[in-house]
């Protein structure tokens, strides 16, 4: 049996989403795209004449969530099924579109260049713990106009894991789909066996934005699965009570849902977020705040009751070091996120309220990510008796590393981790040098680093890949792409 968590009565879960229809109608949903605001007024929603608000009613979002995927695949660049969205199957993937780089020699926050992405996708290639691949971090050479589809190929170029990332505009939008197409086959090909999701963001709140209604609306004919991150902030851009903010997500992401469905029903979605609250003492937007989680957990508990897939940004830390708070806030929230079932769990690798990703921190994360798994994994029957069998012949004496089913058995018992866990004697540990875990993390970066292959790829590809990619980086005004090491 896997363990779940769940923080709302089934009482509360329907509270939630009543006020949530009850936020559509008043004060509306603020629709910034005029295709968008067409598609839910021909619905039967009401249009104000002179504003973008638009007063959506239960029954249009109603008719939207009966088309909508409960469960969907996504597949690696091989084509082979890779990580499923819907139930409670429960994956991890990098938190993404950090825009620093932490220096694990002198713990600076540095600038993230392409490089330090290669990085960070070479070392979640080669970390199984990891189900898919993110755009990690900002590029911070590349031009904004063509930052995100570099980040894209940065990320195809050196693993066939599928990939969370996101697009903020609907030119490079439409180029990213390009991309992933020329692996796929084409179009249709990409829409049947998809190999990315792409993120998109309400603006807090209840606001669609022109950009991400317009997302929604081109995700949706792509069939390229489409993920909201909502975003409330408790106590700032969203009310100060947690479920407060749990109604606001939901109001958001009902309405988005309605948007992409009218657009193609059928489509792939994902009910997904990054709320936070805000810290009233520093200013602050604590994604490792135990409050943060539960607001996650509890949206993750909406959306599941509504049989839709799910994704939260936990795992991450606001320490600025990778030291004891980064472990606790981590290793806990993960946990939290693990624990609600929710389907894609990003935010591994990230310190500073999400601004900078480390590898040191990413091989870390994994080993918390491994006993997260384990957990859910349960209590197995292993043997036709859970004990008495292994007691035969034992004569009162603790023998039982002598069995032949121990040494079978304890693998598959037990998660084993790296060497980045210390589980020796203080003596072993002593006479290994005495090292901490952030400097065993180094070690393990390094050496995952020097062990890493590049996928093979069909070389007409990479090259059509890399066309396309050179023509639009020098219309931005690039010489020349980076060189990746």
């Amino acid at each position: 049996m896997q363990p779940k968590m769940e923080l709302l009565s089934d009482e509360l879960v329907g509270r939630v989403l009543d006020e949530a229809y009850q936020l559509m109608l008043n004060p509306g949903i603020k629709v910034q795209s005029a295709e968008a605001r067409q598609l839910l007024a021909e619905a039967g929603a009401q249009v104000s004449a002179d504003s973008e608000v638009v007063k959506i009613p239960q029954k249009v979002v109603e008719k939207a969530l009966e088309t909508v995927p409960h469960v969907f695949t996504v597949y690696d660049r091989l084509g082979n099924p890779s990580v499923t969205y819907g139930g409670d199957v429960v994956q991890f993937d990098p938190g993404s579109s950090g825009v620093h780089i932490f220096d694990p020699d002198t713990f600076e926050h540095k600038p993230s260049y392409a490089n330090d992405l290669a990085r960070v996708v070479k070392i979640a290639d080669m970390l199984p713990q990891y189900d898919a691949q993110s755009t990690a971090i900002v590029c911070n050479e590349i031009p904004k106009e063509v930052g995100d589809l570099y980040r894209l190929y940065v990320v195809l170029l050196h693993s066939n894991k599928p990939i969370v990332t996101g697009s903020f505009s609907i030119k490079t939008l439409d180029t990213m789909i390009e991309m992933l197409a020329i692996f796929a086959g084409d179009r249709r090909a990409l829409a049947e066996k998809p190999q990315a999701v792409f993120d998109v963001c309400p603006s807090p709140p209840l606001i669609w934005s022109e950009f991400g209604s317009q997302n929604l609306i081109e995700l949706a004919r792509a069939g390229v699965p489409a993920e909201m991150v909502s975003m409330p902030l408790a106590g700032g851009a969203g009310p100060v009570t947690l479920l407060g903010s749990v109604v606001q997500h939901a109001a958001e992401c009902l309405s988005g849902i309605a948007i992409h469905q009218l657009a193609k029903a059928g489509a792939p979605i994902v009910w997904g977020g990054a709320p936070a609250i805000f810290d009233m003492r520093k200013g602050s937007t604590p994604f490792g705040a135990i409050e943060t989680a539960m607001i996650d957990a509890s949206y993750a508990q909406v959306g599941k009751s509504l049989g839709l897939p799910t994704h939260a940004y936990l795992g991450a830390s606001d320490s600025k070091l990778i030291d004891a708070q980064a472990g606790l806030e981590s290793g806990l929230t993960a946990m939290i996120g693990a624990l609600a079932g929710i389907n894609m769990i990003s935010g591994a690798g990230m310190l500073d309220f999400l601004a900078c990703q480390s590898p040191e921190k990413l091989v870390m994360d994994a080993e918390a990510i491994g006993m997260v798994k384990r957990l859910l994994g349960g209590m197995k029957v292993q043997t036709e008796t859970l004990a008495t069998a292994m007691f035969e012949g034992i004569n009162f004496k603790g023998d039982f590393l002598k069995q032949k089913i121990t040494r079978e058995l304890f693998a598959k018992e037990q998660y084993l981790p790296s060497a980045v866990i210390d589980r020796a004697s203080v003596r072993a540990w002593q006479a290994e040098g005495g090292t901490d875990a952030f400097s065993r993390a180094k070690v393990r970066t390094k050496q995952l680093l020097s062990e890493y292959k590049r996928p093979e790829m069909d070389a007409d590809k990479e090259q059509e890949l890399h066309s396309m990619v050179e023509n639009l980086a020098r219309k931005a005004g690039m010489d020349t792409l980076p060189v990746l090491d």
